[in-house]
């Protein structure tokens, strides 16, 4: 029997922000196949038959998120988290269904580029560019940055010296300096010291309070739970539990046979 669907009740005060209706992705990628051998092979050689395979990665998902709501995505590795973030924000197309939004998703990931070959200060004033601040509005606002990343020291460097966790810091630090309507984090919370972990969530709420509607996707327990009003659960593609964080984080880790995921 198909697990239930638990589900947050619609409250039509409320103001719906992103709509997902029987989201599907497939990914076609290429396999290497089996070899064949023999007179089956040319020239008597082995070799392998490429062919090409479809990755379901998200099966009919649906939700809706409300303004307001700091939103938290859990499941295991390759349950397509990431797939349906990519989807929300526009950035993968789906094979079926339809994604709705108040206002454009902006994805933060620990994979966002930044250019490697330009100062971490120049980078701050592209970002922000890329943002839709002006030139005059973000340079007022790189030292704030600078300082919640904590790399005044190395700001004038080029990124290609800056370590990972470095790197990830500063990209929260551009994009946590301007308010969006609909910001994504694909675990951007996995670097750093726990004090910029705390800076890091503290920002997310403030977002969140000042009406807008944050996705945290993280298998931090602990974030999620200290950031989060609600949490959608994705296992093997499909929307396994959609409620409570406590709730829904409780039956994710009976599910793994865990108590921790940090």
């Amino acid at each position: 029997m198909a697990a239930k669907t638990k589900r947050v009740a619609s409250n039509p005060v409320r103001k719906p922000v992103v709509v997902v209706e029987n989201a599907h992705v497939i990914y076609k990628v290429f396999g290497t196949g089996r070899k064949v051998t023999g007179n089956l092979a040319k020239g008597g050689l082995f070799t392998k038959k490429i062919r090409v395979r479809e990755v379901h990665a998200v099966k009919g998902v649906s939700f809706t998120i409300y303004e307001g709501e700091s939103v938290g995505i859990i499941g295991s590795n390759g349950s397509g988290k990431s797939s349906l973030m990519r989807a929300v924000a526009g950035l993968t197309p789906l094979a079926e269904g339809a994604v709705y939004a108040f206002a454009r998703p902006s994805l933060l990931g620990v994979g966002a580029v930044l250019l490697p070959a330009l100062s971490g200060e120049r980078n701050i004033i592209l970002g922000g560019l890329a943002m839709g601040f002006s030139k005059k509005e973000i340079q007022e606002k790189a030292d704030d940055i600078t300082k919640f990343a904590g790399i005044e020291e190395f700001i004038d460097l080029p990124m290609r010296t800056y370590s990972s966790g470095m790197s990830a810091r500063l990209r929260f630090a551009i994009a946590a300096s301007r308010n969006h309507d609909i910001l994504i984090i694909d675990e951007a919370l996995a670097v750093g010291d726990q004090e910029f972990r705390e800076k890091s969530e503290a920002r997310m709420r403030e977002m969140r309070d000042q009406a807008g509607t944050v996705f945290l996707v993280s298998h931090s327990m602990k974030s999620i739970l200290d950031t989060c009003n609600r949490v959608i659960w994705i296992e093997k593609g499909v929307l396994k539990m959609d409620g409570d964080p406590k709730t829904v984080t409780n039956a994710y880790n009976d599910y793994i046979g865990s108590t921790t995921i940090d």
